[in-house]
């Protein structure tokens, strides 16, 4: 998703790939605050999840959009501001849609369940020209890939049930599963250097899951104060290792570390808003068989600017979020849509 403008080692591909992308849609984040934290209605109530015995079905659909410009120079410097050598620049446009289907249903009025399917379609668009090899000419490499996302379990639970003047604490327990196509299984072109060793892969065809398990606890705090709603939450994500063979071996997963704070404000009794930020800090992918030829760095900061709008009606509402990347490995733009129902018993 971020990696280097789509030419990169595996390790690229999947420290700013897949776990940033199951980081951003397994956490609660910013976009999902409407429903449950800037419904002031709801906290009438003593509990902020799903009531005992009832359903809710949501539909979802979602648009990222990610841009990169990558300048490479293998050669030497003589003077300042002039590069002898080879001069390789890299564009690069990822587009990923997906739409969700997601189920909830609530144990008790403090405990609640869910699973959420999700179907992915990806492409990318890669243009390159090494501009001192005597050719003017771009080279243009696009591929796709459409299919069953990574399916995801979780499990919410509400700590206390306080009075307005106390802030709500929800605990969340969320596991995701590898049932979407990995960047193992999609097929790929290696990138040799003169010696005949690989320094990279070009993606003929793109994965829709990140190709490991992962399981992630966050801890949700939300704090009524009429008309607003001040929330904010904390997160680790756990990708557990696995033995892909072939040139990789074991791969190791990078941690992520995540955390978001905002505020929702009640425009009436049907529609409110949310202002945010969303910060995570993907740790690095370690690979067994490493060449060790990438230049990765220790860990990447994904921050992300959020605005949200949610408008209620009797069984169902309609939620909106808008993201606005604020660091370099960020989307440039997210756009979500939710449809919560909820159904009857």
């Amino acid at each position: 998703m971020f990696g280097r403008c789509g030419i990169s080692g595996l390790a690229a591909l999947l420290m700013l790939g897949g776990h940033v992308a199951a980081a951003q849609e397994a956490r609660p984040s910013v976009g999902e605050a409407p429903e449950r934290d800037t419904d002031l209605l709801l906290l009438q109530q003593r509990s902020m999840l799903t009531p005992r015995g009832q359903w809710v079905l949501e539909p979802s659909l979602s648009y990222v959009h990610t841009g990169s410009l990558e300048v490479s120079i293998e050669g030497f410097t003589i003077i300042p501001a002039v590069a002898i050598g080879l001069i390789d620049v890299s564009e690069t446009e990822r587009d990923t849609s997906s739409s969700g289907l997601a189920l909830r249903y609530g144990l008790t009025n403090r405990v609640e369940i869910g699973v959420k399917i999700p179907y992915v379609h990806r492409e990318q668009r890669i243009r390159r020209r090494d501009i001192l090899e005597g050719t003017d000419l771009d080279t243009l490499i696009t591929s796709d890939g459409s299919g069953l996302g990574d399916i995801e379990l979780g499990i919410n639970y509400q700590f206390n049930t306080t009075d307005r003047g106390r802030p709500f604490f929800i605990g969340d327990l969320r596991f995701k599963s590898r049932s979407g196509k990995d960047p193992f299984e999609v097929e790929r072109r290696e990138i040799l250097d003169e010696e005949g060793r690989r320094i990279g892969d070009i993606l003929l065809e793109q994965p829709t899951g990140s190709g490991f398990k992962g399981a992630q606890a966050s801890l949700t705090m939300i704090f009524p104060s009429d008309p607003a709603v001040i929330y904010s939450s904390v997160s680790y994500l756990y990708n557990f290792e696995r033995d892909v063979g072939g040139s990789y071996g074991v791969v190791r997963p990078g941690r992520v570390v995540g955390a978001s704070i905002g505020l929702g404000l009640s425009l009436n009794d049907r529609t409110s808003i949310s202002f945010g930020y969303d910060h995570s800090i993907v740790y690095r992918t370690e690979i067994e068989l490493d060449s060790g030829l990438d230049p990765l760095f220790e860990r990447r900061h994904v921050g992300t600017l959020m605005w949200g709008l949610s408008h209620r009606m009797t069984a169902r509402s309609l939620n909106v979020s808008i993201g606005v990347g604020a660091t370099e490995a960020a989307p440039d733009v997210q756009v979500a849509l939710r449809f919560p129902v909820r159904l009857a018993r």
